[in-house]
């Protein structure tokens, strides 16, 4: 039991950040599918510096530094988003996919690219890991619950910025009216740029919780298990508002946890069903809860609108 609260915090943990970086970039009017990839580069960012950085380094700048480069990775990357979809005005779920294949590709290469260099004799497509250890990423479990309040933390923040802030507010009236925002002087595309880095900020951190407290050994090939798109299902489950968004986390991350810990269940284990079944759960929930609870989902009026100044 406690293992499976564990787990179920972890999880909770990611998607809640994740979904709130999507929650920020579409109450600003631009649709992010592309979280998945952000979560790689993110989680990329982060590698990177726990490899590079020296083995004696203090852990509590460790923690520092490696969030920070998954923020600013996850930021950079949510920017090819933001100039295809601000600027140049491209359908934002064909951008958003794109990014999600891009950015397992791309980091898959750029890891192998690293791994060779470093053992030139071993060329093996196979060495796609990096992190502390050549072959896998580890966190010490005294550094989950760093991890747990971070999340916390930032979903008050979330919660302050956007219903207590006059830029909360004005970054809400440019994915609801954005021609009535534009009218009192605020500048909707900066509002929306904001936005859509908000969402690499926190899908960028996301990722790196998802590799470094979730998983013991991961693979960049694998992606992040499909967390992205989970994460969009928890902000739709919560109506784009960051009180459900969490209460919404918890119970995907409960569904998904099941799949690391049944068999220390008895009852679970007598039901003799594969470990597939278990795996697939938080996807199944996923799409049972946005069939039924989709159509009364009230998102902002003008996401995925590319908006043009001259209309009204």
């Amino acid at each position: 039991m406690l293992l499976l609260l564990q787990y179920t915090l972890i999880f909770t943990s990611v998607l809640m950040l994740v979904a709130l970086g999507g929650c920020f970039s579409e109450h600003s009017g631009v649709i992010n599918i592309g979280l998945e990839g952000i979560m790689v580069f993110g989680a990329l960012g982060g590698a990177l510096v726990m490899k590079y950085m020296p083995a004696d380094t203090a852990p509590i700048l460790m923690i520092c530094m490696t969030v920070l480069a998954a923020m600013l990775t996850g930021i950079l990357y949510s920017l090819l988003l933001a100039v295809a979809a601000i600027n140049f005005k491209a359908d934002q779920t064909l951008v958003g996919t794109a990014m999600n294949l891009l950015g397992t590709a791309a980091a898959t290469v750029i890891v192998k690219a690293i791994n060779t260099a470093a053992d030139s004799s071993n060329t093996s497509s196979e060495i796609m890991y990096i992190g502390p250890k050549k072959s896998f990423i580890m966190v010490e479990g005294t550094e989950f619950s760093w991890f747990m309040i971070l999340a916390v933390v930032l979903l008050v923040v979330s919660y302050v910025v956007l219903y207590k802030t006059k830029f909360g507010l004005r970054l809400m009236a440019c994915g609801e009216h954005p021609q009535a925002a534009d009218s009192v002087g605020i500048n909707v595309y900066k509002m929306r740029y904001a936005g859509v880095m908000i969402s690499g900020l926190l899908g960028g951190l996301g990722g790196l919780v998802y590799i470094t407290a979730g998983v013991s050994a991961w693979k960049f090939e694998n992606g992040v298990a499909g967390f992205g798109f989970l994460a969009l299902a928890v902000m739709i489950f919560g109506a784009w508002k960051p009180q459900r968004i969490a209460l919404a986390a918890l119970l995907f991350g409960l569904f998904r946890s099941l799949s690391n810990v049944y068999t220390g269940f008895d009852f679970l284990k007598n039901l003799n069903l594969p470990s597939t079944v278990y795996n697939m759960l938080p996807y199944i929930i996923s799409l049972v809860v946005l069939a039924l609870f989709s159509k009364n989902s009230a998102a902002p009026k003008a996401e995925g609108i590319p908006y043009d100044k001259g209309s009204r």
